[in-house]
């Protein structure tokens, strides 16, 4: 667990220094982003590895039914994530699609996976994006929406996040762990 909770610090420690503090972060200069995407990308290294290494501690069964649930959560969190780089008809209406999109992720994986390990993770990720969210909306104030694009492109973002989804399937089949069963 150790791994676990010292990537998830790191991911939320880089993801957040420039809002918490930003005069640190300005000092770095532009050099500061690769520093900032660096600890990231150790972070999520850190996460997988310890979340892999960490043992199965059961808190509680899970019913059948909430895989159905997840997986219509998951479908919904990849589209919000494609969200974020539409030109569809459903872009600007929400303010924080990507960040939206790992709150229904960690949610949705919260609902299935029922161990201490999966809760500590995808917990801090959804304690993560929701603090983000009221920090982002604090500093930047009023939201002002972008123009709606066309229906015609937010068909073209159904199909990327249908296709998308099969991928994240695929991947998670291959690693032995099925979404639908």
């Amino acid at each position: 667990m150790t791994l676990l909770i010292l990537g998830i610090a790191l991911w939320i420690g880089a993801h957040w220094f420039k809002r918490l503090a930003p005069d640190a972060r300005a000092a770095m200069g532009a050099k500061g982003k690769g520093v900032m995407a660096l600890l990231m990308v150790v972070g999520i290294v850190l996460m997988v590895l310890g979340y892999k290494q960490a043992p199965y501690i059961e808190l509680w069964s899970v019913p059948s039914f909430m895989t159905h649930i997840n997986n219509t959560l998951m479908l919904i969190a990849v589209w919000f994530f494609a969200l974020t780089h539409t030109k569809g008809a459903m872009r600007g209406r929400f303010r924080h699609p990507m960040l939206g999109s790992v709150k229904i992720w960690a949610l949705a994986h919260l609902l299935v996976n029922v161990d201490v390990a999966s809760v500590v993770l995808f917990g801090s990720m959804l304690a993560w994006a929701v603090g983000s969210v009221i920090m982002i909306n604090r500093a930047e104030g009023a939201y002002v929406r972008p123009e709606a694009g066309t229906w015609a492109r937010e068909g073209i973002t159904l199909i990327i996040t249908l296709v998308t989804y099969g991928i994240f399937s695929g991947i998670h089949i291959w690693a032995g762990v099925s979404p639908f069963s």
